[in-house]
């Protein structure tokens, strides 16, 4: 993976030129798996093997979506036990949960 492609604050990025902190993470967390694999990790470590399964895809994807979520020190690797969310990653998980009730009611006045 290249460094240069990782979002990062401060930089612009894809959709914006502020480099705006929130932009640089809806711009990593919008990649492709990014938020799956966040949320498949959330309450457990999973080996490469049973991400791959999980999430149906390639796994030259899927080692880039790691590295980059490494990077920015949302996911870890824990020899014999796989990936799960740092510290970090867990209080970013709580922060997304108030989207994810948002989305829940707004499915509901969707239908």
């Amino acid at each position: 993976m290249n460094a240069a492609h990782l979002p990062r604050p401060g930089k612009p990025i894809r959709g914006s030129t502020s480099g705006r902190p929130i932009m640089a993470l809806l711009d990593l967390l919008g990649r492709r798996w990014a938020l799956r694999l966040v949320w498949e990790i959330r309450d457990r470590r999973l080996n490469f093997r049973d991400l791959l399964e999980l999430l149906g895809g390639n796994s030259g994807a899927l080692n880039t979506r790691i590295k980059e979520l490494r990077k920015a020190g949302i996911v870890d690797h824990v020899d014999g036990q796989g990936y799960g969310l740092t510290s970090e990653g867990k209080k970013l998980l709580e922060g997304l949960l108030p989207l994810h009730h948002w989305a829940e009611r707004w499915a509901k006045r969707q239908s």
